[in-house]
């Protein structure tokens, strides 16, 4: 039986950090998705090397603060939702996770109660 990580079977990217910034892990998605700036051989780099000086400062605070960042943007005609939270080891921040789904053209909203 192949051993396979869940990561890789779902329809987002997901790429993980250290508490440096370093990169851990990446599943397929999103190794495709940073085929350009290097794709898998990004694990092991640093998230400092590969973003700007206002992307690294909102990452240094996430990693300090033990916040979480979710924004949408429009890449190469694709809506995309970009949910950072960090990841904990012993209570403490120990990285961050980032989660990279695009989103449907016409998505539905529903308000539930309580």
């Amino acid at each position: 039986m192949k051993n396979t990580s869940w990561a890789d079977t779902i329809d987002a990217a997901v790429t993980v950090c250290d508490r440096d910034g370093v990169v851990l892990e990446m599943n397929e998605r999103s190794k495709a998705t940073f085929a350009k700036d290097g794709g898998g051989a990004l694990v092991g780099k640093s998230l400092f090397e590969c973003h700007g000086p206002a992307s690294a400062a909102t990452i240094r605070d996430l990693l300090a603060e033990g916040r979480t960042n979710a924004y949408t943007i429009e890449k190469g005609g694709a809506r995309k939702l970009i949910y950072q939270t960090p990841w904990y080891d012993e209570g403490a921040v120990a990285g961050l996770v980032e989660l990279s789904i695009v989103l449907p053209d016409a998505m539905p909203h529903h308000v539930r109660e309580g």
